[in-house]
């Protein structure tokens, strides 16, 4: 039996979820961080994970499939993403990524946050200056965008608790980076990956 390699940049829960199918090897990572250590200070911004590798755009040829998590900043996804794929141009050109499967994941702060447009980035190709993020990434290298759809049942209509994520992929609200994903929440980015796109 072969395995599937899926890379996931970043989240434990959705690579617990991965690893839960049979002849899936999931493998966590994260962007290189491209703001100086002054201005983390005094952004606030967590630590890093320490246990968890870099990655480098030519090891997205290895995969067999990706989920790219990442919080939003403004409304869209982080300059620390956009960087990381713009360092992909030569894939681009030989198409070496082409028909791999990919989903998405985020973290926003609030409801006004970007919980869908941060999405909707990935599967529509928009020509404004202010949308040219990870659609513009996924759509050139020919890559095919998985979404979450409704397949999560009820927990897709959840009214009686903050719940974030939607039918593009699994999310939640980090409010001033204190807030930590709720039961529900780490439950459907476990079902995003074992149950809807595995």
């Amino acid at each position: 039996m072969t395995t599937t390699k899926v890379y996931v940049v970043l989240a434990r829960e959705v690579q617990r979820g991965a690893n839960a199918v049979q002849g899936v090897e999931a493998t966590l990572w994260q962007v290189p961080e491209t703001l100086s250590n002054t201005i983390l200070q005094k952004v606030k911004a967590p630590p890093r994970a320490n246990d968890v590798a870099e990655i480098r755009p030519e090891q997205l040829l290895e995969a067999d499939g990706f989920l790219f998590g990442f919080p939003s900043r403004f409304g869209v996804m982080a300059s620390q993403f956009k960087a990381f794929f713009d360092a992909t141009h030569e894939f681009w050109a030989s198409q070496a990524l082409a028909g791999k499967p990919a989903g998405v994941f985020w973290s926003t702060g609030f409801h006004g946050g970007g919980q869908e447009l941060t999405a909707v980035e990935v599967q529509d190709e928009f020509h404004s200056d202010r949308m040219q993020f990870l659609s513009l990434q996924l759509a050139h290298h020919g890559m095919l965008f998985v979404p979450l759809g409704y397949t999560f049942g009820s927990g897709m209509f959840e009214m009686n608790e903050v719940k974030g994520g939607s039918a593009y992929g699994a999310g939640t609200f980090a409010a001033d980076g204190s807030r930590q994903p709720t039961e529900l929440e780490l439950q459907q980015a476990f079902y995003q990956v074992k149950d809807a796109m595995l």
